[in-house]
């Protein structure tokens, strides 16, 4: 019996993976709703996208919160490394969603897996498969298409804070394959609340947000952050982590039909993110769909 089998029925597990992947989807419109005028009038006063990036991640930590059992809190170095990671990754996402298109936020932080791959072949030591080395190339060449079209619509910044939140969100998926036997729970927790209380310094003297705004940062963080995390690790238990990546490619592509749903003139997408974005998704498609062996017998 497989482990899939010994633990619940897979359809259920994949259900809830891609109802997560909806979720995270909507990070791009629960942004544009802060920052652009909307029916909802939630961009006055404005919102600077650190506190954006605050709010969402400790409203995400208090909803899970009450999921947390004893039994699940553990501490090791690891732990605090991937925190760290997971602060930058989550502030230079949002500032690159904010300054920037939601495509292109996070099609540059759905490079993650490329890197971890690169990291695991060049400093692991890991053995490079024929289907990591061509997803690379390919998801390699993206990348530059869409460098290229931020250099010429002077959004070269914006393209750099994507890249970097997709560089961290590979420290982060190190942090936590390093840490397999840690509950994931506690790990989601851990990450959200140290990314947020760390970025509390920095918004001294931006307005305080109103009560709707506020009640909107709850919103972004339970719905787009608490909720997908936990329905992710349910889904992991009966769906092989291969499957799960490729059921959650789903969220890189709505992002931005939600994002552009909101706001289409801030979301209009150019050309160099389409080609950009179909090479990433292409590579990372390719990477994970599920191969299944061949049976012979």
């Amino acid at each position: 019996m497989t482990p899939a089998a010994s633990t619940g029925p897979a359809w259920q597990g994949r259900a809830m993976i891609l109802v997560a992947a909806v979720l995270w989807s909507t990070s791009g419109a629960f942004t544009r709703f802060l920052s652009e005028p909307t029916v909802l009038h939630l961009d006055t006063p404005h919102l600077a996208p650190l506190q954006m990036a605050a709010g969402r991640v400790l409203f995400a930590a208090l909803v899970l919160l009450p999921l947390l059992r004893p039994r699940d809190v553990s501490f090791r170095p690891a732990t605090a490394l991937t925190a760290i990671s997971f602060a930058i990754m989550n502030a230079t996402f949002l500032l690159a969603l904010a300054l920037g298109t939601a495509a292109n936020a996070i099609l540059l932080q759905y490079t993650a897996p490329l890197w971890l791959f690169l990291v695991g072949v060049l400093v692991l030591g890991e053995r490079a498969d024929r289907r990591g080395t061509v997803a690379l190339a390919v998801g390699l060449a993206g990348i530059a298409v869409i460098v290229v079209g931020g250099w010429e619509g002077e959004q070269v910044g914006v393209v750099g804070l994507g890249l970097v939140s997709g560089l961290f969100f590979a420290g982060v998926l190190l942090g936590l394959r390093s840490q397999r036997d840690a509950s994931p729970i506690w790990l989601t927790i851990v990450n959200h609340s140290f990314a947020g209380l760390v970025l509390l310094p920095f918004l001294w003297g931006y307005p305080v947000p109103t009560l709707p705004q506020f009640g909107w940062l709850a919103l972004f963080g339970a719905l787009q952050m608490g909720v997908p995390y936990a329905l992710m690790a349910r889904g992991l238990r009966t769906v092989r982590p291969q499957e799960a990546g490729t059921l959650s490619l789903l969220e890189p592509i709505l992002n931005p039909l939600w994002a552009y749903l909101v706001s289409p003139e801030k979301e209009r997408p150019t050309v160099y993110i389409v080609l950009g974005g179909a090479c990433i998704l292409g590579a990372l498609a390719y990477r994970y769909w599920p191969v299944r062996a061949v049976d012979y017998t």
